[in-house]
């Protein structure tokens, strides 16, 4: 389940790769490491543009997971459009896509622990996004020590994964969109025309970047 990712291209590019006509994010540094619950750019449509903005990571988690719990830290990737929980955040006005370079899959290493693989579209780690879901405004207590807050959430779709991120990860891979068409399809069609973009990756369309850092990108990225 992929709980970590990087965005560590500038703000200039992300503008011009997705024909971004609003910024609402300030001075967006690189992010060699995004993770659950963090705030994170996403590219949604605003007043008929697309507008670059900052939102939480975790999605509203369904009523079942949260009994006898006190806070709710969010569902980060999601699988199961169909269920009821979910089918009410899937039309355009709540979609988005989800900038990113770099993705992390646990794998299980010889001495039990679980080192992050990082996963691109190639080793220059070109932007690429997520099919990501959004809520505005949702009122919840994501930390105890916050008390209840008002957030603009997100996450991203998962689907089966393709042959380099199951060789670590059998059971899932996040939906990533790698052309304009597909995000304009993800960010306007009806949900029976855009439910096809969940799917995997081609195999081979993916390569292994890095391993065992819990952060990802060149050194004249991120330094």
């Amino acid at each position: 389940m992929c709980n970590l990712y990087s965005l560590i291209r500038s703000q200039s590019e992300i503008g011009k790769a997705f024909s971004v006509e609003h910024d609402d994010t300030g001075n967006l540094p690189p992010l060699p490491g995004i993770f659950p619950n963090t705030t994170a750019p996403v590219i949604r449509i605003r007043d008929g543009a697309r507008a670059l903005s900052m939102m939480r990571w975790g999605m509203p988690s369904p009523a079942f997971a949260l009994k006898g719990k006190k806070v709710d830290p969010g569902v980060t990737n999601v699988r199961n459009t169909g269920s009821p929980h979910w089918r009410r955040w899937l039309s355009p006005a709540h979609r988005c896509l989800v900038p990113i370079t770099s993705f992390s899959e646990n794998e299980k290493a010889a001495d039990g622990s679980h080192p992050p693989v990082w996963f691109a579209l190639s080793e220059d780690r070109p932007l690429t996004c997520y099919a990501g879901i959004l809520v505005e405004g949702w009122q919840s207590v994501r930390k105890v020590k916050d008390g209840e807050t008002t957030d603009d959430l997100y996450a991203f779709l998962t689907t089966e994964p393709n042959a380099e991120v199951g060789a670590v990860h059998p059971k899932a891979m996040p939906v990533i969109l790698t052309k304009p068409e597909e995000w304009e399809t993800w960010l306007s069609a009806p949900w029976p025309e855009a439910k096809d973009l969940q799917r995997p990756l081609a195999d081979d369309a993916l390569v292994v970047v890095a391993r065992g850092a819990r952060r990802d990108g060149r050194d004249d990225d991120v330094s």
